[in-house]
């Protein structure tokens, strides 16, 4: 459900609410935030919230260390883990300047800012998630170790799967928060686990990412455990990815996959520092199925997009080089961006990879162009992109690309 102001007011009064969360991410999609009293409502959403955001990563430098925090009604949510009495809601905030203008770091303004381009063309983007961890135990003093919780394996279930409780009760506290899992299971490393989402629209779809992943570490911690969302967690084992399916309709309603792939194939090297900004990204990259080429199939998962065998409302593309360290509103921003160049440009697909691009011969392997192999290489592509100085502000790439 979406609340108004008003019924955002209203809810506050009638319940035990003591705590309003006001959240926002710094521009690595660290969800930050502040607490206030049921008291500084009103205040909140008349003139927002004041911080000091100096020592916020990508919001220090030359830019002016008080901002304001506007709540967006719309997001309101319990936090489920709370106790009953006393509770505490959230609102993800907009951030302006003290002024009104928008942050230039915003970067979940910047993804509403694409969606009403996307609109303005008659495109509309649907996004889903799948969004992989693991669950390590902790020493005697709390601190997380690297012993696996289990040593289960892919879609395993209990005793080996130990996390199977864990997963349960990070699907009904989502749940509670009107955030509805699709699917969960065990992945293929010991301990690893992932929890899939229905389609949302693109904030939504960031939002509830973020939201995610505060909510399994919560609960991970409740628990006496550790979750680790980090690319490559264990050497030797599969990595944490971020697979992102995306379905593309124009004003008619009609499916543009094929088109708005071509233009993501296109740009996607230019997009892989904000998909994978972690030099372990690229440890996990080119491994247990985690893609390396420019490539795609609706055959298997070696590629960097596969495209399902579904008809209907369930046609989609899957992109599966992303991993959870990447920041979802800048990465569905870029995505649609280039999509939309795919879309207006009429770009057609190449074809298919129908190969599984770990077992080919060198000769197969070396038609098909590669992702960059390191984050200073990503980090090199991006900064010389005319495509991404379009979309993001100066100050971001540079904190990105230096």
């Amino acid at each position: 459900m979406k609340y108004s102001v008003n019924e955002v007011k209203q809810y506050i009064a009638e319940t035990e609410v003591k705590f309003i969360r006001l959240a926002f991410c710094d521009i690595y999609g660290n969800q930050k935030n502040i607490a206030i009293m049921p008291g500084e409502l009103d205040r909140a959403f008349e003139y927002g919230i004041s911080i000091d955001a100096s020592s916020i990563a990508g919001f220090k430098g030359d830019v002016r260390s008080d901002l304001i925090l506007r709540p967006d009604p719309s997001t309101l949510s319990i936090l489920p883990w709370r106790p009953e009495s006393g509770r505490v809601v959230r609102m993800f905030c907009d951030i302006t300047y003290p002024d009104g203008r928008i942050f230039d770091a915003d970067m979940r303004n910047i993804l509403k800012k694409t969606v009403e381009k996307a609109e303005s063309k008659g495109i509309s983007f649907s996004f889903g998630t799948e969004m992989e961890f693991y669950i390590f135990k902790t020493d005697e003093n709390g601190d997380p170790t690297k012993i696996p919780y289990d040593k289960a394996g892919y879609m395993d279930v209990a005793p080996d799967d130990k996390g199977e409780n864990i997963r349960r009760e990070i699907c009904l506290t989502l749940e509670q928060m009107s955030i509805i899992p699709e699917s969960s299971h065990h992945e293929e490393g010991p301990g690893q686990n992932e929890i899939d989402f229905r389609y949302s629209d693109p904030v939504t779809t960031a939002d509830n990412a973020v939201t995610f992943k505060s909510v399994v570490k919560t609960i991970a911690n409740r628990n006496g455990l550790y979750a680790d969302f980090s690319p490559k967690p264990l050497r030797g084992y599969p990595g944490n990815g971020m697979h992102i399916n995306i379905s593309v309709k124009n004003a008619a309603g009609t499916n543009c996959n094929e088109a708005a792939t071509a233009g993501i194939m296109k740009r996607i090297s230019e997009i892989t520092v904000f998909l994978n900004p972690d030099n372990d990204s690229y440890e996990r990259l080119g491994g247990y199925k985690a893609p390396s080429y420019i490539s795609w199939s609706s055959e298997n998962r070696s590629q960097l997009i596969r495209i399902p065998a579904a008809v209907g409302q369930y046609e989609r593309a899957e992109l599966r080089s992303a991993d959870c360290m990447t920041n979802p509103y800048i990465a569905l921003a870029l995505l649609m961006e280039a999509a939309m160049e795919g879309i207006e440009n009429q770009l057609t697909l190449p074809a298919p990879a129908d190969l599984n691009l770990f077992n080919a011969s060198m000769a197969e392997v070396n038609t098909y162009k590669k992702l960059p192999g390191t984050l200073q290489e990503a980090k090199n592509t991006a900064a010389s992109s005319e495509f991404i100085k379009s979309i993001l502000p100066a100050k971001l790439i540079e904190d990105y690309c230096m």
